[in-house]
């Protein structure tokens, strides 16, 4: 779910929203007096990086578990 920074123009006050695109579209004409804060950055480094990757380190087993499916019939995945 997409993250957004956003400050309140009027007071300063800033919160982080946690909802689809089309639910920060609309929240944005809901509440007009608030703008994204782009002093917070553009993008969570918590999302950057390959699914893969991050099973790999989480779950070590990973690799056995796509080897495994590798060999199966009809499989097209490549073993790592």
């Amino acid at each position: 779910m997409p993250t957004y920074p956003v400050k309140n123009m009027k007071n300063g006050d800033t919160q982080t929203l946690h909802m689809s695109m089309i639910q920060y579209s609309q929240w944005r004409d809901d509440n007009p007096d608030w703008d994204k804060d782009w002093s917070a950055g553009c993008a969570g480094v918590g999302e950057v990086g390959e699914t893969y990757d991050k099973l790999k380190k989480s779950h070590p087993g990973w690799n056995d578990v796509l080897h495994k499916v590798s060999k199966m019939p009809g499989s097209n995945v490549n073993p790592v």
